[in-house]
């Protein structure tokens, strides 16, 4: 699965309403946040309504990043009856 990594370069004072929401929608919130979602024909569509503010990095998902957190090694925890 693709994933893309979504970044706000371009300050949103002086743009239009539509693009505030479009860029709301993609969970941008200030000047140099990052956001990353699945690549897919909306949040696509959305990226290219504002391709003039954000930028743009495609990260392919390796095996490793979908393997579940660690857990801690070592004895379970000593339960004391009450």
């Amino acid at each position: 699965m693709t994933m893309l990594e979504i970044t706000l370069t371009r300050g949103l004072v002086g743009k239009p309403a539509t693009q505030r929401k479009v860029v709301e929608a993609l969970g941008l919130t200030k000047f140099g946040s990052s956001v990353k979602h699945a690549k897919n024909a909306t949040i696509v569509g959305m990226v290219n309504k504002v391709h003039h503010l954000v930028t743009v990095k495609e990260h392919s998902r390796t095996d490793k990043d979908k393997s579940p957190a660690k857990k801690t090694a070592g004895k379970p925890a000593k339960q004391t009856a009450i």
